[in-house]
């Protein structure tokens, strides 16, 4: 079968479309046919090289995968079944997993990325439970969108944060996968959502999904604009990713009471907080890493829907990967950027 692969940590002149063997299944796995692999973050830091991290080499990534399967050694599993793949891979005998907390599982983490070959490929191998059946009327394009990002905000808002109607909802970077999912679930759950951008073109994006004042990051000031649209209040809940260039705003942004999430630091790890307004105003930061299969699944039903529906920005043939990640490196994408095999 055909893959991208890379054999060395670089940039994304490493990656290289080449002939790989067809990965050989397990008991309990099947083996679904590639259409669409939509790209995130994990990727260009699993490329580059991430600090005390051991990437297996040479290394297939790709987390977000939606096509057909067509072999399986798990008799309910019918080959020719449509597709969208559940991102996280865990044990399924932990306690974690056992009171389906799966994303707690210490074995937990994300299809291709460390030890198992992901979508950037013909062929993908994974175990059983992690296949979600998709709608005819849903193209493999926008189920390979889906998973991480929505699963990821889903977690966020409905999870960690525990948001409720009504809520003010602040979501950073909205061009992003995890930001356009966030301003969609919040808006459908009854939020009043700010969202930042960086571009008048995202702005005006943000709001056709939902989004009810917006505001330009690299023009104003987050936390000002914040406190001037809710009268100096602030929000309750901040979706937060982007790291240390936004940190400090994020938090000033928050009303009493309020919760930042934080599933990511595209931008630095550093976080400078002054403790006298994480005590004095009675705030909540809360870690966030992906979510359980009991919350895709959940989140999916709005999808198919039509509730809620990832953006798409553009699509590349597999063996053009380089140039897809290229341009999530240059930040102008709004929406995901998916891979077509």
């Amino acid at each position: 079968m055909k893959a991208v692969r890379f054999h060395q940590h670089g940039g994304a002149d490493v990656l290289r479309f080449e002939d790989v063997p067809e990965p050989p299944l397990e008991p309990g796995e099947v083996l679904v046919r590639v259409r669409a692999c939509a790209l995130n973050h994990l990727d260009l830091w699993a490329r580059r090289g991430l600090e005390h991290v051991q990437i297996p080499m040479p290394h297939i990534s790709g987390s977000d995968v939606a096509g057909e399967v067509v072999a399986s050694v798990v008799p309910e599993v019918a080959v020719g079944r449509r597709v969208m793949l559940q991102p996280g891979l865990s044990c399924g005998r932990c306690a974690a997993c056992l009171s389906g907390k799966d994303n707690e599982c210490p074995r937990y983490e994300a299809l291709g990325y460390l030890n198992h070959d992901g979508g950037y490929a013909e062929l993908v191998k994974v175990p059983a439970q992690n296949l979600v059946s998709i709608p005819d009327e849903i193209d493999f394009v926008h189920a390979a969108a889906f998973p991480l990002t929505f699963l990821t905000a889903w977690h966020m808002l409905m999870t960690r944060a525990q948001m409720k109607r009504g809520d003010d909802v602040l979501v950073l970077a909205a061009g992003s996968g995890v930001g356009q999912a966030a301003i969609q679930i919040a808006f459908l759950h009854g939020a009043r959502v700010f969202a930042t951008a960086g571009t008048e073109e995202k702005l005006e994006r943000a709001r056709s999904l939902g989004a009810f004042e917006v505001i330009h990051h690299h023009k104003q000031n987050i936390a000002e604009e914040i406190k001037r649209f809710t009268n100096r209040r602030g929000v309750d809940v901040v979706i937060e990713h982007v790291g240390e260039a936004t940190w400090a705003n994020s938090v000033r942004s928050l009303a009493r009471g309020g919760r930042l999430v934080t599933c990511g630091a595209t931008s630095g790890w550093q976080g400078v907080l002054d403790l006298r307004a994480l005590f004095g105003k009675r705030l909540s930061i809360l870690g966030s890493y992906m979510g359980t299969k009991g919350e895709l699944l959940r989140a999916a039903r709005f999808f198919f829907a039509g509730q809620i529906r990832p953006v798409i920005d553009r699509t590349f043939p597999l063996a053009d990967a380089a140039s897809a990640q290229r341009r999530l490196e240059e930040s102008g994408q709004f929406g995901k950027i998916v891979l077509e095999v």
